[in-house]
């Protein structure tokens, strides 16, 4: 059988990927999604890579393009203030964010986002920046200097993601604090910004952890995300526990589309299943 995944590393065929992607092309139509805000999540650009999340640099400037011309593409925070209290928005809109932490936000990802002006929040592990250490699938990581360097287009938000990339809803409460604490510590230490929007670590939550790492994610941000694919509905989003939708190779225009207008939940609701077994006994 051969897998499919939305993380780095992950071998696939591009002839399985797109067989499973017109199934949940077919699915989606006869599960309409409901309208909200959609948080788009993106891992690389430039195609450096094998990984199914690493887009070609025109697929990705065409990407920025339509949600330029045809979105309302609002901050994080702006995001967040509308779902807990009235942000006095009229439309539903669309949240850019990035994960990890490599190399190509500075060359590929960053000039594209100046170009059309369009804010963004990169979920940033720590350890990977200190250490030098590739990602999954020679993911370089990104430089303190280049992140001081995307901050000061006044475009980049700074939000966190664990400092080793731990999964959280597989370790103790004191294991998952270290790594949040961290993760503050040095983003504070290093770019005199404290992170207020956190995401889980491929999208595993606390949810069957019952370690207590809900609490401790609630107490130090201002808003967690996981996975969906679905838009987040006002009145009824917890801004802890905000969808997101992962943009892969595999989508092409039409499953970016979707996914943009809040569709193709189907799809997550498989990865969510075959994740859990995936990642079963991992700690990172």
């Amino acid at each position: 059988m051969v897998a499919t995944s939305t993380e780095p590393g992950i071998s696939t065929t591009t002839t399985s990927r797109r067989v499973a992607k017109r199934v949940a092309f077919a699915l989606d139509d006869v599960r309409p999604g409901t309208a909200g805000d959609v948080v788009l999540a993106y891992h690389r650009v430039g195609a450096r890579t094998p990984s199914p999340v690493d887009l070609p640099a025109k697929m990705f400037a065409r990407q920025m393009a339509h949600l330029r011309a045809s979105v309302d593409v609002m901050t994080l925070d702006e995001l967040v203030a509308y779902h807990t209290h009235d942000g006095g928005r009229t439309q539903h809109g669309v949240a850019l964010t990035f994960d990890d932490g490599t190399v190509d936000f500075v060359d590929e990802v960053l000039p594209v986002l100046d170009r059309y002006s369009l804010p963004a929040t990169l979920y940033l592990a720590t350890g990977p920046v200190d250490s030098g250490r590739t990602y999954a699938a020679d993911g370089v990581p990104i430089t303190w200097a280049g992140l001081r360097e995307a901050m000061a287009t006044g475009l980049v938000t700074i939000g966190a993601h664990t400092h080793t990339h731990q999964l959280l809803d597989r370790c103790s409460a004191r294991e998952a604090e270290v790594e949040l604490d961290t993760c503050i510590g040095r983003i504070e230490d290093e770019l005199g910004v404290t992170p207020q929007h956190f995401a889980y670590p491929k999208a595993l939550s606390a949810e069957s952890g019952g370690q207590g790492v809900d609490a401790l994610v609630r107490n130090r941000f201002a808003s967690a995300a996981i996975a969906g694919t679905r838009p987040n509905v006002r009145g009824a989003t917890d801004v802890w526990r905000l969808h997101r939708s992962p943009i892969q190779n595999s989508d092409q225009w039409e499953g970016f589309r979707r996914k943009v207008a809040g569709g193709m939940r189907t799809e997550d609701d498989l990865r969510r299943v075959i994740n859990l077994v995936r990642y079963r006994g991992r700690t990172s």
